[in-house]
């Protein structure tokens, strides 16, 4: 049998991407040893970093996709993503996204419930299979948030993100952070349930749903075309400023919601 040769290449890791390695490995230059030449996709993988998290790679200061052979030698740089710098110029892995909707792996139900309630399009159930949700964040270019790292690296996965946090509100500021969704945030306008988008009603049409004192302080109405639930603005009462709104809706639970089974 053929013995190869072992062969190195340094790789080194900024920003967040530490998050992903040993304490030992973080913001220091590592040497990887091979046997062979392989994608550089495939070697930032096997030392624990999803493709997702990766917005640049630079071979020796010149920027190489994710097919990239790497070779005995080779110096090579990862970056994750960049919010204050454009690097659009500079070769891209992949497509940038113009609008962001989202799909959830089956443990982020809250995070799920806080983005839709802000106003996002977020993709859950709770009996996703990892192949599903691999799929369907392919081909409908869904952002694929989750805590699975297995999940992350698959091929068929271009566009994810691994959530850092484990307390639902701080993964909701989490993932606005990440994306730059701030001036985007449009609450009162999305099913909790179902993500579907909510549709204007008229207060005369519901009345009978309503308890004495919802019918006494609220006028703007909306209801979900799927479920049949109505939602109206619980925060503009105590404030007239829509952003204020916005952050008592996502962490206070200023939407109020009837339930299809509480009306007669």
């Amino acid at each position: 049998m053929r013995a190869f040769r072992r062969q190195h290449a340094s790789f080194r890791y900024y920003g967040e991407l530490n998050d992903f390695l040993p304490p030992f490995r973080r913001f220091v230059s590592i040497s990887h040893g091979f046997e062979l030449p392989a994608s550089v996709k495939d070697m930032i993988e096997s030392m624990g970093v999803p493709h997702t998290e990766v917005d640049l790679i630079l071979h020796d200061g010149t920027p190489v996709d994710f097919a990239h052979l790497v070779q005995n030698g080779d110096r090579i740089s990862v970056f994750p993503t960049f919010r204050a710098l454009d690097v659009s110029p500079v070769l891209q892995l992949r497509p940038r996204l113009q609008d962001h909707h989202f799909i959830l792996d089956s443990h982020l139900g809250r995070l799920a419930t806080y983005l839709r309630l802000l106003g996002f399009d977020a993709l859950y159930r709770n009996d996703f299979e990892d192949a599903e949700l691999a799929r369907a964040s392919h081909c409908e270019q869904r952002v694929l948030l989750t805590r699975d790292r297995g999940l992350l690296k698959r091929n068929e996965v271009i566009y994810g993100y691994f959530i850092r946090a484990t307390e639902a509100r701080r993964q909701a500021v989490e993932v606005l952070r990440r994306f730059g969704l701030s001036s985007s945030i449009a609450p009162f306008c999305r099913c909790l349930r179902c993500n579907v988008l909510l549709n204007p009603v008229a207060k005369e049409s519901v009345i009978e749903r309503l308890q004495p004192k919802t019918r006494r302080y609220y006028d703007e109405f909306r209801i979900c075309p799927a479920c049949n639930r109505l939602f109206w603005d619980g925060c503009k009462r105590r404030s007239k400023n829509r952003s204020q709104y916005a952050a008592g809706a996502a962490f206070c639970g200023g939407v109020k919601v009837v339930r299809r089974n509480l009306v007669s």
